[in-house]
């Protein structure tokens, strides 16, 4: 923080300074793009070497990149999944809010790991059954189930 308000920014700071195109090729297991979107396109999709990307930021991967790392192997968990967390504790504080009844830290906890491990199994499974990625399979279920609210509720208003 020190470094960070003498010098206005965090370049340099103990680190080594590599440029934008050395980035997309460090040697990573993970690379969690959390910035900014279109951030991975065809042009620097086939020299990243990871073996997850994990999708941080809103829309970080255009759809030829998306092509690239498929192609390659390289697993993408979408940005509607990996970002999910959040919005879902903005709904729980809502429901808190509403209902004048508030939840432990450990509730609200407890309550998000449940839902998005219920969310990622069932996007893990469509993705496996039929042999599309994460991303893919997330829009699958989307679609589905606004279908079924459809049919259960009819249209709304």
């Amino acid at each position: 923080m020190e470094y960070a308000s003498h010098s206005g920014t965090v370049d340099g700071y103990r680190a080594e300074v590599i440029s934008s195109e050395q980035f997309w090729q460090v040697d990573c297991d993970i690379l969690i793009p959390a910035a900014l979107e279109g951030q991975i396109t065809a042009k620097n999709a086939p020299q990243i070497k990871a073996k997850l990307v994990i999708e941080g930021a809103n829309g970080p991967t255009t759809p030829e990149a998306d092509d690239i790392l498929r192609e390659r192997n390289i697993l993408v968990a979408p940005d509607v999944i990996a970002n999910a967390g959040g919005v879902t504790v903005s709904y729980f504080e809502w429901v808190q809010d509403f209902s004048s009844f508030f939840w432990t830290e450990e509730e609200i906890n407890a309550r998000l790991v449940r839902i998005m491990q219920e969310a990622f199994r069932a996007i893990w499974q469509v993705a496996q059954d039929n042999k599309v990625t994460l991303r893919t399979a997330a829009f699958i279920v989307a679609c589905s189930r606004i279908l079924q609210a459809r049919e259960m509720r009819g249209l709304y208003p």
